[in-house]
Formats: structure tokens, C-alpha cells, sequence
């Protein structure tokens, strides 16, 4: 036997075993059996085969490996039911309860200061409209007081009878129309003018009388134990002057420009404070 033969021998037997572990395994949809272990998701290469003048060449496609995500873990939820916290040692912890606990000094011992100090002042009589005032800070205070003007007393004229003209009597007449005493503050955002930060009128309404302490006679009508008759009892009420007031703005840092509306007011004071603890930091 020559070496051509054994040649022809060789080749022969490559093709039987390509037939047998490729192509037959490509035609079937099986792995290719190599012998070799393969894990079970390892993606299987796609074989095809090219003739050519040369022979069968087989040719291999490799395929993208699919990725499996993991199945996530159930989330655990509340049953609704308050559990129960026991104690365990302390030393699970590290902590030791023979070891004194240290000693500190409070950094906020001074007092605070709560005083507030005048930033500008309005003083006036009639309704107007002031100048723009900045505020640079971000809280402050309206402190205002207004003086109604004390209400008139009911002029009196004696009543003259004419003869021939009607019934003949005597005394004095007289009448009195005294305007009701109305103060109001609008307060404007200047940035802004359709926006009213905050309109104020005098809690309560005005009056001076009571608010100047004058004691006032009330009239409380009581039953008698001796029959049906009423008698009036007096008794005198003692009022507080609640100026002046107070109203509080925790916005500030804008402009601000005020609308003042009077009548019958002998004089009004606007007192406009800040903290002073605000002074130099803003």
C-alpha cells in the first residue's frame, strides 16, 4: 500500500466523522457530543455547511449567551400587628453600664434674646398711602395704636310756640348724627401690587369709652319675691384698653408700602420692630 492510498484511507475516515458528530447533530436540532462536558446554559453554537471545490467545510455561528435574571426575593410586608421589643444584653452591643456617662456643657447657656427694636415709624391723622419701606429681615412686627375722636354730646334749643300753628308746648328738642370711627391697614407687597400681604382692623371694633375704662350703668331687670313687678338693678363694668396691638409677619426680606383708611380719628401710630438680634446679620 502506497502513501496515497493510505491518504485517500485518512480523509475518509475525517469524513465519517464529521458526518457523524456535525452534521448529523446540526440536521437533528442536538448538541454537537464532543465528550466534553457542557453546562446547561451554555447557548449551542448554530453549524452550517459550505461546499466548495475544495470539500465540506463546516461552518460554526457563534450564538449570544441569554441572560437569566434572578427571581427577586419577596419583599416582606407588616401583618398590622405591634410587636413586641425585648431586652438582650448589653454587651451584644459593646455597651458596658459600669462606664460613667460623660460630662457636657450646654453651648446654648445664654438666654435668648427676645427684645424687639423700632425700625420705622408712621404717624398720622387722615387716610393716605405710604412710600415703599424695605424690610430686610425675615420676621417682624406691625405695632400700631390709633386715638378715635371722643363722641359728641346731643345739642339742645329751646322749642318756641307759635300761636295758630298747632298744639302749645314746652321744653327742648335737639338731635345729633355723630360718623362711626373706622380705622384699616392694608398692607401691599410692592414687588407685587395686586397682592395684599394682609389687611387689619382693630380686633373688637372702637370704642373709646370702654376702652378709657369709663364705667358704664347697666340696666338688669329682676323679678321680685313679692310679686310680678320688675325692678332695675345697676351695676358698673370696668373695661381693659387693649391697645396697643400687635400683628406678627414671619415673611419680611421685600418691599412694603401701606394703605391707610380713617375716619373719625384724631391720630394714629404705626411702629414697625424687628428682633434685635436680627441687627448685623442682615
Amino acid at each position: 500500500m502506497d502513501k496515497k492510498d493510505i491518504m485517500y484511507i485518512v480523509g475518509g475516515l475525517c469524513i465519517i466523522l464529521i458526518i457523524a458528530l456535525v452534521i448529523k447533530p446540526a440536521m437533528t436540532g442536538q448538541p454537537i457530543n464532543t465528550g466534553i462536558p457542557v453546562a446547561t446554559t451554555t447557548p449551542i453554537p448554530i453549524v452550517t455547511i459550505a461546499l466548495n471545490a475544495s470539500g465540506i467545510t463546516p461552518v460554526i455561528t457563534p450564538v449570544t449567551p441569554i441572560t437569566i435574571a434572578p427571581t427577586p426575593t419577596p419583599v416582606p410586608t407588616w401583618d398590622s400587628t405591634v410587636k413586641g421589643i425585648t431586652f438582650v444584653d448589653p454587651s451584644t452591643y459593646g455597651v458596658s453600664f459600669n462606664q460613667s456617662l460623660p460630662q457636657g456643657t450646654r453651648i446654648d447657656n445664654l438666654p435668648l434674646n427676645t427684645s424687639m427694636t423700632s425700625y420705622a415709624k408712621i404717624d398720622g391723622k387722615y387716610s393716605g398711602t405710604t412710600q415703599t419701606i424695605n424690610i430686610p429681615f425675615p420676621y417682624w412686627q406691625l405695632v400700631y395704636t390709633i386715638a378715635p375722636t371722643p363722641a359728641l354730646k346731643p345739642a339742645k334749643a329751646p322749642v318756641v310756640t307759635i300761636k295758630g300753628e298747632g298744639i302749645s308746648s314746652s321744653g327742648v328738642s335737639g338731635s345729633y348724627s355723630s360718623a362711626t370711627a373706622q380705622f384699616s391697614i392694608q398692607v401691599m407687597d410692592a414687588s407685587d401690587p395686586n397682592r395684599i400681604v394682609r389687611t387689619i382692623t382693630p380686633p373688637g371694633g372702637i370704642n373709646l369709652d370702654l376702652w378709657l375704662g369709663t364705667k358704664k350703668t347697666v340696666s338688669n331687670p329682676q323679678t321680685l319675691t313679692s310679686g310680678n313687678q320688675k325692678a332695675t338693678v345697676d351695676s358698673d363694668t370696668k373695661y381693659v384698653d387693649p391697645r396697643p396691638w400687635t400683628e406678627k409677619f414671619y415673611e419680611g426680606q421685600r418691599g412694603y408700602y401701606f394703605i391707610i383708611k380713617t375716619q373719625s380719628i384724631d391720630s394714629y401710630s404705626l411702629d414697625i420692630k424687628v428682633p434685635t438680634q436680627y441687627i448685623g446679620k442682615f
